[in-house]
């Protein structure tokens, strides 16, 4: 298994939270918390490790991204990451030119959206890294955009449901999870100038997965299936699972910034896999149950002197 899932995708900006200060006897003024402040040609550098328990083996990656932040077209900040390096179960993996070529823009501007690039091109080692950032990503912007993160233990939840898709069309042919989000601003501290978010990815009550096969639809856990895979191997069989899947995520960012100075992340999906010979998914071996868990954390490195080229 390539992904544990995804958060969320083609986000929006509404709004952003404030805490008010109060200076002497003025009247009290809104100060951004939760709010993102780019600055042109602004460095950002992420390393991001990722342990991958599944149901024979522990894997694991570590993966260094670099950016830097411009305006876009619409005049938009977005910070264009490009992966420098790849390690794989303590391998280097030496990077090939379409994946060096590879620019992953994320942004958490007002009126920007996240969405997985095209990741036909990229080695299939780096799926993981690219698609996890974005979830950290992501869910930082779902968090800008709820007016009601005002102070410390404040609570908000989204409806989404809707599918969002890691598949690359060569490996895994479908890759899907929907959730919604639990989202809770655990701490505010003053004196460090951070911010702390816990959020957690929930299956829906009616999760809108486009299941390809009918006996997918059977639960695998106590609420409806809300992540589903189809995985084609070398041998021209399809590795089809379907299951229960929950994040929980704390992100750590910076008042003065909004950057996001470190993030782990905690994976679990509950999976039922058969291996079929075709690709409709009805020839098939009797099912498997398992469990798979993504362990992930993100941490801030100090920025290269020179960033990778936009």
């Amino acid at each position: 298994m390539i992904r544990g899932g995804l958060a969320l995708l083609c986000l929006g900006v509404s709004g952003s939270v404030s805490l008010f200060a109060q200076a002497g006897n003025q009247q009290a003024v809104p100060l951004p918390i939760l709010a993102r402040q780019y600055h042109d040609g602004e460095k950002i550098a992420y390393t991001i490790n990722c342990l991958n328990h599944s149901r024979s083996k522990t894997e694991e990656y570590e993966a260094r991204a670099e950016g830097v932040a411009s305006k876009d077209q619409a005049g938009i900040f977005v910070e264009n990451f490009a992966w420098t390096d790849l390690q794989v179960n303590d391998q280097q993996v030496r990077l090939s030119n379409a994946s060096r070529a590879f620019r992953e823009p994320l942004s958490l501007a007002p009126g920007s959206k996240l969405a997985i690039s095209d990741l036909s091109k990229v080695q299939p080692g780096l799926i993981g890294p690219i698609t996890d950032l974005l979830t950290f990503y992501a869910d930082v912007k779902i968090a800008m955009n709820q007016k009601g993160l005002t102070r410390a233990g404040d609570h908000a939840y989204v409806n989404f449901a809707r599918p969002n898709s890691w598949a690359d069309g060569t490996r895994v042919i479908v890759g899907e999870d929907s959730i919604d989000f639990a989202i809770m601003l655990q701490s505010i501290d003053p004196a460090a100038q951070t911010a702390t978010l816990v959020v957690r990815h929930v299956p829906p009550e009616q999760p809108q997965l486009k299941l390809p096969a009918r006996w997918m639809a059977t639960p695998v856990g106590a609420s409806q299936n809300n992540w589903v895979q189809v995985e084609k191997t070398s041998d021209g069989k399809y590795v089809a699972g379907v299951g229960q899947e929950t994040f929980d995520v704390e992100i750590k960012l910076a008042l003065a910034s909004g950057r996001i100075l470190s993030a782990t992340m905690d994976n679990p999906v509950e999976v039922m896999e058969r291996v079929c010979t075709d690709a409709a998914l009805t020839a098939c071996g009797d099912p498997e149950r398992y469990s798979i868990r993504r362990q992930i954390t993100l941490r801030a490195d100090p920025t290269p002197a020179q960033g990778p080229s936009k």
